[in-house]
């Protein structure tokens, strides 16, 4: 679960960084590398739902 936290970290920080640029700069090619972030947290949420709910259970 730890290892999914900092990965989600490391992908938020990515999006945040990305999202900014489009923004600040109208950078497109950094809004697209930002939707494309939002798309694999979207993945990883679910995913820390199901392994968090795992682990509440025990």
């Amino acid at each position: 679960m730890e290892e999914l936290i900092e990965k989600i970290n490391a992908v938020t920080k990515e999006f945040m960084k990305n999202a900014n640029a489009q923004v600040e700069n109208n950078n497109k090619a950094a809004g697209m590398r930002a939707r494309k972030a939002s798309l694999e947290l979207e993945k990883m949420m679910k995913e820390f739902r199901k392994v968090s709910l795992d682990a509440s259970k025990n």
